[in-house]
């Protein structure tokens, strides 16, 4: 049977790049550290860290240096999709291999098919491995809830769904409905901006970027402890670094990286995303320092 237990904050890490584009190892090992240091529950490795940007060598190094530096602290769940079936399966197979706990995986999306071919390929993907898979709903690759639930019942290892495709309040909630009596676990995701919300229509955990971990361990405890008005209140005092944080992949990937240095998280330089991505200039770094400085988040 596929692990149905994991919940919590699973932040998706962000990749230290330097200037001359390479990884920057020794800070990769420094954010598993502080997020771990931070209470998280698991991490993740997914769009947020550019692995779409990656060489297959760079992704195995990145995957294996973050299961390593966890050491079965928390779990770890790796992006293994691909526009072709079998590629998708060597990446999950070789993500089983490197040690990954679970899998997160897009429908394709580049040509558009039936939802039939999405589910079989689910399926396939999921026969070929024996861990479980959450399926990532988002708006450019959509997971229905109705299509969720026939995955889920397609294979057993498709027990997970990360509902991203806005607005995530409602589709949680049918995704909830529908799913009940199939076993599929359900966790939030673009950015976290909403996780009360979906806690409170059956997320049972959320996948945030990178930069506020230790903000999304107190919104949880709070949550479990039944004071959502305090979960609440943390969420309504970060809204501004949200709206800060709610812009598209590329762009936000910097953005993301400079709050990691900012943060003390990732050493000065390491802060460049994989190209193509349009960079912030200099007064939207600004306006980042200064909204960090207002929550005393320099250095922390």
């Amino acid at each position: 049977m596929p692990d149905r237990s994991m919940k919590g904050v699973y932040p998706i890490l962000s990749a230290p790049i330097n200037e001359k584009g390479q990884l920057v190892m020794d800070d990769l090992e420094n954010q598993v550290e502080w997020m771990i240091g931070k209470g998280v529950h698991g991490l993740g490795i997914a769009v947020a860290t550019e692995i779409y940007k990656f060489t297959e060598a760079e992704r195995d190094l990145i995957l294996s240096t973050v299961v390593r530096v966890a050491n079965g602290r928390v779990k770890v769940v790796m992006n293994t999709g691909g526009e072709g079936t079998d590629v998708a399966i060597a990446y999950s197979k070789r993500a089983e291999e490197l040690g990954a706990d679970a899998l997160m995986i897009r429908p394709t999306s580049f040509i558009p098919v039936a939802a039939s071919e999405n589910i079989e390929y689910f399926g396939k993907i999921a026969e070929s491995v024996s861990l479980p898979i959450f399926l990532q709903d988002q708006n450019t690759a959509p997971v229905p809830p109705a299509m969720a639930v026939a995955c889920a019942k397609r294979h057993e290892n498709l027990c997970y769904i990360k509902v991203e495709t806005p607005p995530t309040i409602p589709r949680m909630g049918e995704t909830q409905k529908l799913a009940e009596g199939t076993g599929l676990v359900l966790f939030g995701g673009a950015g976290g901006a909403f996780a009360v919300e979906e806690f409170k229509r059956g997320s049972v955990g959320t996948m945030p970027g990178s930069t506020l971990p230790d903000m999304f361990v107190r919104v949880w405890d709070a949550f479990q402890a039944g004071d959502e008005d305090t979960a609440n209140a943390e969420m309504r005092r970060h809204a501004a670094l949200f709206g800060m944080l709610a812009q598209g992949q590329g762009f936000a990937n910097w953005i993301y990286k400079h709050i990691m240095v900012r943060r003390g998280v990732f050493s000065p330089g390491s802060d460049f995303a994989r190209h193509p991505g349009l960079k912030p200039d200099t007064e939207h770094f600004k306006e980042i320092d200064s909204l960090l400085e207002s929550h005393d988040l320099i250095g922390k």
